[in-house]
């Protein structure tokens, strides 16, 4: 087989596998089953190239969740749109290092481009520098060391240069539900993810400005502050308009976790839920969830170039230097030989244009308020959290003593996920068993919202009633 060949039976597979109709949303088969089934010998020698794709496909396909189908509601993933996983695939097939502009000028071109896109999206300025990186995580971990870096310059350090060892101690605060990823960040960098100012938040995980006005006054020297636009399980933002400015006041770095709740600042109707986050200094989000393009495609934002460049930049002396004008794509990232993530970034918004962005935002706020909705007027369900953007915390048994409530609530989100008609995950919130929604790919509209709202209905009435039997 051929390569032209061989490229056109793996997008035959990939068109099969996204448009087939009867694939429930959970894997057929777990981890333990997929490890005995890739299982073998070392090869002893080559296959041919067709017969390794067949094998890789149906030794492959029965673990897969269907992550990319409409009533996926499982950790707030994106539907990997067509036109992104077309560009993905080319990205794969010009197998482009991107790590300089020299190496690859269009990878490096398009990102120029592209970042400029997400800058006017996003309502952010336009001076602002970005790294695409792997996904929020590693775009959090950008930002702050940009933070890291200049709130030590401040203070009479030169941490990228000297490290922590005798550093002006950091303080950073940051609220008491924020995501662990960013805690992670915390970590690799040296600030420990125990070594934080916790600030005390709301009933939907909102940092209480007084506790974090008291927080910065206890605060002296060098400081990063933490802030959320979209909590991982309500959806909800830190109130920036008035955080902001508190922090600024006392000179710290404000970075921002927006992995998907920044995109409501694409919506002039979601847009007042993040009023004041372009105030900060720093913003991480993904592209994998709301513009939908392929894992992995995340953005970490920086208001001051400098900062973020001192912090990410890779010298050597075989590496070529950026000209005047040039945009050299390893100066914003931890990575020198990386994927060229800009390509699929450019198509999905170059297909979508603003007003697609903004649409797919809307409707999938929307189509979760409706779901709420739904659910909240079934009897012995309850919505835990204010639904206003695409998450939806829900608990079962909700007329039942808690303990009850707990157990019902886990044996209804098992069943669901075994019958597979859609998948949604649990959690744990305020010591509460509850479900939860993420409510974000391109694909949801209301009618598959109907049928969710009806399998969930339906399992959960039939786990009650067993239950009471």
């Amino acid at each position: 087989m051929g390569t032209k060949e061989l490229f056109s039976t793996a997008a035959g597979h990939a068109a099969r596998f996204r448009t087939a109709d009867d694939l429930r949303h959970r894997p057929m088969r777990d981890y333990a089953a997929s490890v005995d089934a890739y299982a073998e010998a070392l090869p002893s020698r080559s296959s041919p190239m067709d017969e390794v794709l067949d094998e890789l496909v149906s030794k492959t396909e029965p673990g897969l969740h269907l992550m990319t189908g409409s009533r996926f509601f499982g950790w707030v993933i994106g539907g990997s749109h067509p036109m992104g996983v077309a560009a993905d695939f080319l990205t794969s097939a010009w197998g482009q290092n991107a790590g300089n502009h020299t190496a690859s000028p269009s990878a490096a071109a398009v990102e120029t481009v592209a970042a400029q896109w997400l800058l006017e999206l996003l309502e952010l300025p336009s001076s602002c520098s970005i790294g695409f990186v792997t996904g929020a995580t590693v775009a959090n971990f950008t930002c702050l060391a940009a933070a890291r870096g200049e709130v030590s310059r401040k203070a009479g350090w030169d941490v990228d240069a000297a490290g922590l060892f005798g550093a002006p101690p950091i303080t950073v605060l940051i609220g008491d539900d924020a995501h662990t990823t960013v805690f992670s960040a915390l970590q690799f960098l040296g600030l420990g993810h125990d070594r934080v100012v916790r600030i005390p938040a709301d009933d939907q995980g909102r940092i209480l400005p007084a506790a974090f006005s008291q927080a910065l006054a206890d605060t002296s020297g060098p400081c990063i502050a933490i802030l959320q636009a979209g909590q991982i399980n309500t959806g909800a933002s830190d109130h920036f308009q008035t955080l902001v400015p508190l922090a600024k006041a006392k000179g710290a770095w404000v970075h921002i976790d927006g992995a998907f709740g920044l995109w409501a600042q694409a919506s002039p109707q979601r847009r007042h839920l993040t009023a004041g986050v372009a105030l900060a200094d720093s913003w991480a989000t993904d592209g994998h969830k709301w513009l939908q393009t392929p894992y992995d495609c995340g953005y970490a934002i920086v208001r001051d170039e400098l900062a973020h460049r001192r912090a990410m930049t890779i010298s050597a002396s075989y590496l070529p230097l950026a000209s005047e004008g040039e945009r050299d794509p390893s100066l914003y990232v931890p990575e020198l030989s990386r994927r060229a993530r800009g390509f699929a970034t450019w198509a999905m918004i170059k297909h979508l244009g603003r007003s697609g962005v903004q649409d797919l935002v809307d409707r999938a706020c929307e189509a979760a308020a409706a779901m709420a909705a739904a659910l909240a007027r079934v009897q012995g369900i309850a919505v835990i959290n204010d639904v206003v953007l695409n998450q939806i915390i829900v608990r079962f048994g909700s007329d039942l003593p808690a303990e009850q409530a707990n157990a019902l609530t886990k044996r209804t989100i098992a069943a669901l996920q075994h019958e597979g008609a859609i998948f949604a995950g649990g959690a744990t919130w305020r010591g509460m068993q509850v479900m939860r929604l993420s409510v974000i790919n391109y694909q949801t509209n209301s009618a598959e919202i109907g049928k969710a709202v009806d399998a969930i209905v339906t399992t959960y009435r039939a786990e009650r009633q067993a239950t009471e039997e």
